[in-house]
């Protein structure tokens, strides 16, 4: 067994001491060992000659399992046998005793199809098991288990494994059947396989027969449609260095050469996630190669959390299925990196801002000398300055056309789930300032809502969700400068008050 250590190392104590249970439920994604477990354990309950919970793989009994021929071990595939009469069947020939083994054990693999007739079959056989049998449920799908069936189980969690495990099991292969493979091709292997050790031995396999058995990083390349750790390295430096022209022609040459481009996405996104588990001092975390943590760690030493997380969430948004070929996602999503891209200790400073102008008195809603007196001391409500960057000018566009659909996202948050409220028709984007959004009530009672550590917080974490950018924000008061029709309202204090906490006057009578 590969990297399951504590799977393997449970159910060794529990050989040795004698503590079989009757019922395994083994969980996991595909690939990673839950049924070839269950074979092992077969051998191991059933061995003649069991040494510390090993079976010793000599006996009659462990090669008839080895080769296929136990009588003793019976297989079953949930998905072709799902239905009750399989179940059934299975119910009466379970009381048989076995052939020549001790036990008689059943593995179901992929036991989640089993239709709900034949689990309830099944539970009854679980509930009352004859002494000689052994039950192993294997399942990609544990949430779809009954908790009936799923309580009446010992379960085992199986995990992806890492691509150093499998890159090492790789080698082993190679040693015993005399392959002689690049490192950085079984790298290359071991990556596609995404955490499967049986897909990871299927394409090598696949490379051996059209290749034989001298297997190099080119033929990896080309058959199995993947890159080069080089052109992956490079668009990220290009990423951290803003090199906009370098990025955009290395995707154009990778796409001219026919590589895939979702591969090519799925390994930089790896090779940016390694780079923030690094920058953020969780090293252990992350699936690279030893020989290269000397880069990763001088590359992202250089960039910041930030950008590093925005760099990530913009390339692994990518949805390649409505045009599998096409560069333009992966291009914008670069262009939008580098300008977006912050260098390490950046994060921390922040260019100085406005004096904040905060009101404290109600605001009277039908006087027009204050609201002017107001507008004067708040930002410009039309238009930010003309002196700021065109980078600058163009995000406080993008987000006051977009403003509408944020506000209707806000629907649902907050303690009242009322955010929405507070924000409609009270309020507009003013400018930006650093990584600051200075957003302009027209009233104090929302502006106070939205101040509060909250809700504050609850919009800064629903604007990175939106406009993928970590913006601060800032309240100020900035009302409108509104032509009243009439001053009648102003001697009734329910109306006043309604006005204060951000109603309007839809219609008067005379």
């Amino acid at each position: 067994m590969v990297g399951q250590e504590p799977v393997v190392r449970t159910l060794l104590n529990a050989l040795i001491t004698g503590r079989i249970a009757h019922a395994y439920l083994f969980c996991g994604p595909r690939g990673t060992g839950k049924t070839s477990t269950g074979r092992i354990l077969a051998k191991a309950v059933n061995c003649l000659d069991n040494r510390e919970g090993e079976p010793c793989n000599s006996c009659n009994i462990c090669q008839a399992v080895n080769e296929g021929r136990a009588l003793d071990l019976v297989e079953i595939d949930g998905a072709s046998n799902r239905g009750i009469e399989e179940i059934r069947d299975l119910k009466e020939k379970i009381n048989f005793a076995p052939n020549t083994a001790r036990y008689k054990v059943y593995i179901i693999d992929e036991v989640h199809m089993l239709t709900e007739p034949a689990f309830n079959a099944l539970l009854k056989t679980l509930e009352e098991p004859p002494p000689h049998a052994i039950f192993i449920l294997a399942t990609t799908e544990s949430h779809k288990i009954p908790l009936t069936i799923a309580s009446r189980c010992q379960r085992f969690d199986f995990r992806r494994l890492s691509q150093s495990a499998i890159t090492s099991k790789l080698r082993d292969i190679c040693e015993k059947e005399g392959i002689r493979a690049d490192a950085q091709a079984l790298v290359l292997i071991a990556r596609m396989a995404t955490g499967s050790l049986r897909d990871a031995e299927n394409l090598l396999e696949q490379l051996v027969l059209h290749y034989g058995l001298d297997v190099t990083v080119d033929h990896a390349t080309e058959e199995l449609g993947l890159t080069s750790d080089h052109r992956v390295r490079e668009l990220a430096h290009h990423i951290a260095s803003k090199d906009i022209a370098a990025g955009l022609a290395l995707i154009s040459a990778v796409s001219t050469d026919g590589i895939d481009l979702r591969q090519f996405n799925h390994a930089l996104v790896e090779y940016l996630r390694n780079l923030l588990m690094v920058r953020a001092g969780a090293q252990d975390a992350g699936d690279f190669a030893a020989e290269a943590s000397a880069e990763i760690n001088e590359l992202a030493g250089n960039l910041s959390l930030a950008g590093l997380a925005k760099a990530i969430r913009l390339f692994a948004q990518i949805d390649f299925r409505a045009d599998p070929h096409s560069t333009l996602l992966m291009e914008l999503a670069l262009v939008d990196c580098a300008l977006n891209m912050e260098m390490a200790g950046t994060e921390t400073k922040k260019p100085p801002t406005r004096p904040r102008t905060v009101s404290v008195e109600p605001e009277p809603v039908c006087e027009p000398a204050c609201a002017v007196s107001k507008t004067a001391e708040a930002p410009d409500i039309q238009a930010p300055p003309q002196s700021q960057p065109a980078q600058v000018v163009r995000e406080i566009q993008r987000i006051r056309e977009q403003w509408s659909g944020f506000v209707d996202a806000c629907r649902g948050i907050g303690s009242s789930g009322k955010l929405d409220a507070l924000l409609r028709g009270a309020c507009e984007p003013l400018s930006l300032e650093g990584d600051t959004l200075v957003l302009g009530f027209y009233w104090e009672f929302q502006r106070g809502k939205v101040e509060s550590p909250e809700y504050r917080s609850l919009m800064e974490k629903k604007l990175q969700d939106v406009f993928g950018v970590p913006y601060h924000v800032r309240c100020v008061l900035a009302p409108k400068n509104k032509n009243v029709k009439s001053n009648t309202h102003a001697s009734n204090p329910v109306v006043s008050e309604a006005l204060r906490m951000g109603a309007r006057i839809i219609e008067e009578e005379e």
